[in-house]
């Protein structure tokens, strides 16, 4: 099923269909008006600080072999107050964002 003709030459082709070294915007180098970006992304905190490397990378497997070996026998204890508070907590902070922005 068709929608419409699809002969319109200044169409960007898709990632998967661009040639390597083929430049991204060849509309402008021709002298033509170039589109400006519709949308702002901002990042969390959280986000910033994993891209920037803020994590001190530290692996506690000991931790991890604790956790593994309380779950297996049956002894791991979920805290379900724990749990909800720290919902509550990144549902308030998600609101507050989306509140200021």
């Amino acid at each position: 099923m068709k929608i419409g003709h699809l002969e319109n030459s200044s169409v960007t082709p898709a990632v998967g269909e661009r040639k390597p070294g083929a430049a991204t915007a060849p509309a402008a180098a021709a002298g033509t008006v170039g589109v400006e970006p519709s949308a702002k992304v901002a990042l969390s905190t959280t986000v910033s600080q994993l891209a920037a490397g803020g994590g001190d990378g530290v692996f506690d497997a000991e931790k991890v072999k604790r956790i593994s070996d309380a779950i297996r026998d049956g002894q791991f204890k979920v805290n379900p107050e724990a749990i909800a508070d720290k919902l509550i907590a990144n549902a308030q902070e998600l609101l507050g964002r989306t509140g200021k922005a």
